[in-house]
């Protein structure tokens, strides 16, 4: 479980009481209409928490039973709490309006609001998971970009690198969301693979079966992959080992030379910044590059796109990576833009060009509302 998840826990459970006092208490008379809306906050609060601090610890076959609500409802929770505090400003305004509040026997003002805000934030979040669901659970979409490298020998020029990222397998996707990305990539018939880390949502013993269609990627010089910061949750020296037997090569800070039509370049991997907050070794980018000819273009896998600081420093050409998810839920985008460096695409730091893919799945709740997911092809070309 992420280290993170219980305080957040804490934090949800206090904006619940917070939705609850301005929608359920200011919104409706005491009486039974309250003590229902009341109850529904504290049930959806409770399979929130139950998602957040034991859908990972649990085999999947048991956790989807309060996984699938709870990761839902965190999902819809977050535009309702937007909404609320968005319309915190009218409500402000409006305060003069609302203690002028003549007798009567209609509802009050406050009821008015807090009622018009509940309309306004549900039909938000029911909009939101009636388009987001849906799209995170659409295949990826495989997209070609072409990216030149000045250094790249002319005779490796076409190279095609499937770049996939992010798929979480855990409570919610599984072994055939697994075999169906592996179909897609072997499909778009790449020269190589690299999977750009956050693989897994739990421990090898409880998803092991939902890794196991790996296997089955083909390509010409295999298979790559670089641990994100995810797997750091999970005893990540045996999703290391486990990913060999599924014949994967783990690039953990190492550097080796892919040879492509007679034309060499160099493919090089770096832990996750993710490991030192566990206490593990983390990225060592200087280690991956020892001894590079530097007259040959480098590849460099990396799960978050922020350690293209230090690959521009050290001449890499190109950094693929992963990690953002496109910001999954929008306006959530504007928080991964203040972390990283993009969301998603190609752009440059200096020298160094860096792609960073939208990922395939998902983490926590299942949608994914103005970040469409992705495998992408990345062809790299001399020139």
């Amino acid at each position: 479980m992420p280290f993170y998840h219980a305080p957040l826990s804490i934090g949800l459970s206090l904006l619940h009481l917070y939705v609850w006092w301005r929608l359920v208490k200011q919104g409706t008379a005491p009486g039974r209409g309250r003590w229902i809306g009341t109850g529904l906050l504290v049930v959806l609060d409770l399979f929130m928490v139950a998602a957040l601090l034991f859908s990972t610890r649990t085999a999947p076959s048991a956790a989807g039973w309060f996984a699938w609500p709870g990761w839902l409802w965190f999902g819809m929770f977050f535009y309702v709490v937007l909404v609320v505090l968005v319309l915190e400003v009218p409500r402000l305004a409006l305060r003069p309006w609302v203690r002028r509040d003549p007798d009567g026997t209609g509802i009050s003002r406050r009821q008015f609001l807090a009622r018009g805000t509940a309309v306004i934030a549900g039909t938000t979040a029911v909009a939101a998971a009636g388009f987001g669901v849906p799209a995170a659970f659409a295949d990826p979409a495989v997209v070609t970009t072409r990216v030149r490298l000045p250094r790249l020998d002319p005779r490796a020029s076409g190279c095609r690198i499937a770049l996939v990222s992010d798929l979480h397998l855990g409570s919610l996707r599984g072994r055939a969301f697994t075999r169906r990305v592996v179909e897609l990539i072997n499909a778009a018939r790449p020269d190589l693979v690299a999977i750009a880390g956050d693989l897994v949502e739990g421990t090898v013993d409880h998803l092991a079966d939902a890794v196991e269609p790996i296997r089955g990627l083909r390509s010409t010089h295999g298979t790559f992959f670089v641990t994100g910061n995810h797997e750091y949750h999970y005893r990540y020296t045996e999703w290391v080992d486990h990913v060999r037997t599924l014949g994967a090569r783990p690039l953990l800070n190492e550097r080796l030379t892919i040879t492509h039509n007679g034309g060499e370049f160099e493919l090089a991997g770096v832990l996750d910044p993710g490991a030192e907050v566990e206490g593990e070794q983390g990225p060592d980018l200087e280690r991956a590059l020892r001894g590079w000819d530097r007259k040959r273009a480098v590849v460099l896998l990396a799960h978050q796109p922020r350690v293209v600081d230090e690959a521009a420093a050290a001449g890499v050409d190109l950094q693929l990576s992963g990690h953002t998810h496109g910001g999954q839920i929008a306006p959530f985008t504007l928080l991964v833009n203040a972390t990283q460096p993009t969301t998603g695409g190609l752009t440059t730091r200096g020298d160094t060009q860096l792609y960073v893919t939208k990922g395939a799945g998902f983490y926590g709740p299942p949608m994914r509302v103005g970040a469409p997911s992705d495998i992408t092809i990345v062809e790299i070309h001399s020139g």
